[in-house]
Order: C-alpha cells, then sequence, then structure tokens
C-alpha cells in the first residue's frame, strides 16, 4: 500500500521479483549438488533439501525487505523537503499572504519528486472544493507521512487566526528537523556498530587459526 505508493513501484513488479528471487533460492542448493556430483563429491539429499526450502523463503521475503527499506529513504527525503517546505509557508505568511497563496507559492518554489507530490495534492485539493489542509492529511495517509496528517489536524485547531496558523507551522517544521536530526544520529549509530562487526569476525577467525594446530595436536595426543 504506502510503501508501494511512496516508492513508485508497482504490486506485480514486486511479485514478479518475489518469485524470481525464491526460484533462485529453490535452485541454489540443488545446482550446488549437482555440481559436486560432477566432481565427484557424493553427498546426501537431506541437507541439500532443507537449504534449499530455507533459501527459497528467504529469497521470496528480500524483495518485501528491499521495498521497506527503500520506502523509509524515500520518507525521510520527504520530511526534509517537507520541513523546508513549511518554513517557507511560514515565511510567506509572516510577509502577510493568505494561507492558500502562501502554500501554493511555497509548493511552486521547490523542486524534485516530494515538492512535486505537494502540488498535487493541493491542486487537488482545489478542484474538490477542499481545504488545503484536507488535501495533505490525504497525502500523509497515502504516503505513510504522519506528519502531515499532524500538521492537518494542529492548523484545523488553530483556525482562522494567521498568527496561531504560522506558529503552528513553524512549530511542525521545528519537530520535523528535530526528528530528523534524531533519526539520522540514530543511524550513524547503528552504521558504526555493523562496522564493527566484520572486525570482531576476522579477530575470531584470527584465533581460531592461530589455536587450531595446538588444539589438534591436544587431541591427537590424547
Amino acid at each position: 500500500g504506502a510503501d508501494l505508493r511512496v516508492t513508485g513501484r508497482r504490486p506485480d513488479e514486486v511479485l514478479a521479483k518475489q518469485a524470481l528471487c525464491g526460484l533462485v533460492g529453490l535452485l541454489w542448493a540443488p545446482a550446488t549438488v549437482s555440481l559436486m556430483a560432477l566432481g565427484g563429491v557424493s553427498t546426501s539429499l537431506i541437507l541439500p533439501l532443507w537449504c534449499s526450502l530455507a533459501l527459497g523463503l528467504a529469497g521470496a521475503f528480500v524483495p518485501l525487505l528491499s521495498l521497506k527499506v527503500a520506502a523509509a529513504e524515500r520518507r525521510r527525503g520527504f520530511r526534509h523537503a517537507f520541513s523546508c517546505y513549511l518554513d517557507l509557508v511560514a515565511v510567506r505568511l509572516a510577509g502577510g499572504a493568505g494561507v492558500e497563496s502562501a502554500l501554493s507559492s511555497s509548493a511552486q518554489a521547490g523542486q524534485g519528486w516530494a515538492f512535486a507530490e505537494i502540488r498535487q495534492a493541493l491542486a487537488e485539493a482545489r478542484l474538490m472544493g477542499e481545504p488545503p489542509w484536507t488535501g495533505l492529511a490525504r497525502l500523509g495517509t497515502e504516503l505513510g507521512v504522519s506528519e502531515l496528517g499532524e500538521l492537518a489536524a494542529s492548523v484545523t485547531l488553530a483556525g482562522d487566526e494567521g498568527a496561531r496558523v504560522r506558529g503552528s507551522i513553524a512549530a511542525k517544521a521545528r519537530s520535523i528537523r528535530t526528528r530528523g536530526l534524531a533519526d539520522a544520529e540514530s543511524a550513524a549509530q547503528s552504521a558504526s556498530e555493523r562496522m564493527s562487526l566484520p572486525i570482531v569476525l576476522l579477530m575470531l577467525g584470527f584465533v581460531v587459526f592461530l589455536g587450531y594446530p595446538a588444539v589438534m595436536q591436544v587431541l591427537t595426543g590424547l
């Protein structure tokens, strides 16, 4: 649903990738066993069968995981663009522009897919005779970006007062930036932890490499 919408992918495309990756996973173990048999190495069929099933299931989930990662990345980009958009709106409101005029002109000032989505949502709301906040809230539901709905709710509570509307928009822009910084810091910390894992595995392999001859010598001596 929302993941497909925000990434622009089609359901049949994801299903085709799932089928292809699942098929590759299913055939990997039999292909390996066949190559070993050609080389004169005989193996039991039980382990390759279980490996084939496990790899097939894992392969079917790989496209879904890729979709989730891509959708999360697109949403982060949208939130960053949306905070910039709200800053532009707040500046125009402070300059005396009306709410709808500030929203429309700020959307026209930006580039990229996020601003294009905002322009489309505002245009649809205008054609349907709805408030612009309704269009933004609907876009938030489609993309899975909760900040759009939160902004619509806060501005609706603010009413028609320009100062309160401007305050709500500025507060939401600050909130999105703060959340983005926290997410970036968390991602950097996770990346640092993932980088340390190969080093630990390398050291473990080095220890096993050094200790293996001594352990084998002790075992053969017994």
